[in-house]
């Protein structure tokens, strides 16, 4: 028993519970399961520590952790090592912030609305799109929702997915498409990009839409335009999953015909943090905006004329018409959101571009020093971001590979073959701002020795 006297656990604590349910002894709470199979003794878990001790016991295992500030980390594939301006922790740790979950009651909430209805005219600008909502989940939350949204806008069964897009993001669509009866039909790649003959030829008048990411896994940028043609073609609508940062460089997907565009938010001011969590965002033209999940933040005036913020378009699940709610999602990455939107109003139009050209030119010149080794090819010609694929030398085991660039200070690229088999001895690289010069020709010199 606890023997602090502000811990609520006493003697009679203890008595007055085992009275209430019943029991005698806490021997009798466990009566239900066979003598046999209960575990005698003493768990093989080590002795309980103060709180100083456990601190540093907690620390120590902390820092046996490979992450981006011990190591040049040249990993993406989803999450990826940019830089997180100081003010944005600063803004995001304020009470007012990260404890403003639900901001039902606008009257108290203004300041945690006005930035979520920041962040929707941030997104709408980078994507150009209409309309966004207040976040989703992440990334794959979101590229899943809109094919659930096409699917209802057009009254069709089947969704046309790139292999191109993220696996990870394709397994949370297979996952709701199943629930809701949806086809899924996978596209293959050709030199890094959707296989456009073969998309052509998939597309039907069954087709609700046609999914693809750009850039896409493989760092590669898409023929958006081409995609929304052949789909428009069929009246099906085009999704583009899209890295944000590269927004700031590449044209819109909705000047080029995308009729949504989602995509994940960790790159803008996010931290990786071992995986998430992050930021899902999710843009439609007018057209669809009675269908998006979610809730979106409003503006309007209050009856002194002055500008005030609310939630809005939010007769769905939680609310009214729940039989006939577009999502079973219901509520938003708010802190996270303001991240995003820290993030993107420090920057600027002009500091995305700095970030975007950034990303472009120096993958770009890692990619030429790393394809100057002996032995290392780039298997595709098709224009890339900030991340490509190289093909490593023949018989190169990977995961041993990886293992000696941790140990000399890297965190590699990722294993393609881990979700591509027919890529076997492939290595996805990504670089961003945050690699310099210096750690690029390290990296380059290190590999080389280890190949």
């Amino acid at each position: 028993m606890m023997k602090n006297r502000y811990l609520p656990m006493t003697d009679q604590d203890q008595t007055e519970m085992l009275a209430a349910v019943g029991a005698e002894t806490i021997e009798d709470l466990f009566q239900d399961i066979p003598e046999k199979i209960r575990f005698k003794g003493e768990l093989p878990v080590s002795s309980k520590l103060d709180e100083y001790a456990l601190t540093r016991h907690m620390s120590r295992l902390a820092g046996r952790n490979a992450n981006a500030d011990t190591h040049a980390s040249f990993l993406g594939a989803g999450i990826y090592d940019h830089h997180v301006p100081s003010v944005i922790n600063h803004m995001i740790s304020r009470s007012e912030f990260y404890t403003a979950y639900t901001p039902y009651q606008p009257e108290i909430s203004q300041g945690e609305l006005q930035a979520i209805f920041e962040f929707q005219s941030y997104i709408c600008e980078l994507t150009g799109m209409a309309v966004a909502n207040a976040s989703m989940y992440d990334g794959a939350t979101a590229f899943a929702e809109a094919g659930n949204l096409a699917a209802g806008a057009t009254r069709r069964k089947k969704l046309i997915v790139s292999r191109s897009v993220h696996p990870e993001s394709r397994q949370v669509l297979a996952s709701y498409a199943h629930g809701l009866n949806i086809e899924v039909v996978e596209i293959g790649v050709r030199n890094g990009i959707t296989d456009m003959e073969a998309l052509a030829a998939a597309i039907g008048e069954d087709t609700a839409a046609v999914m693809m990411q750009s850039p896409n896994f493989f760092g590669s940028v898409e023929d958006i335009k081409a995609a929304a043609d052949l789909a428009h073609a069929k009246k099906g609508l085009l999704i583009v999953s899209s890295n944000p940062i590269s927004l700031g460089l590449l044209e819109a997907p909705g000047n080029l015909g995308a009729d949504i565009v989602v995509g994940d938010a960790q790159p803008l001011g996010i931290s990786g943090s071992y995986g998430g969590p992050t930021c899902g965002f999710f843009a439609v033209s007018k057209d669809h905006m009675r269908r998006m999940p979610g809730r979106i933040v409003g503006q309007t005036t209050d009856r002194y004329g002055r500008r005030g913020f609310v939630l809005t378009l939010q007769a769905r699940e939680q609310h009214i018409r729940r039989e006939k709610a577009t999502s079973n999602i219901c509520s938003n990455q708010a802190l996270l959101a303001l991240s995003a939107s820290v993030y993107m109003s420090l920057l600027g139009k002009q500091g995305m571009l700095d970030v975007a050209q950034l990303n472009l030119q120096k993958s770009h010149y890692t990619k030429n020093k790393l394809t100057s080794i002996k032995g290392v090819s780039t298997p595709f010609t098709a224009p890339t971001f900030n991340e490509f694929v190289i093909k490593l030398p023949e018989g190169t085991n990977i995961d041993q590979l990886q293992s000696k660039l941790l140990d000399a200070g890297f965190i590699g690229g990722y294993d393609l073959a881990r979700e591509y088999p027919e890529f076997e001895g492939h290595m996805l690289i990504a670089v961003t701002e945050r690699r310099t010069k210096e750690e690029i020709d390290e990296f380059t010199g290190v590999l080389e020795g280890l190949l």
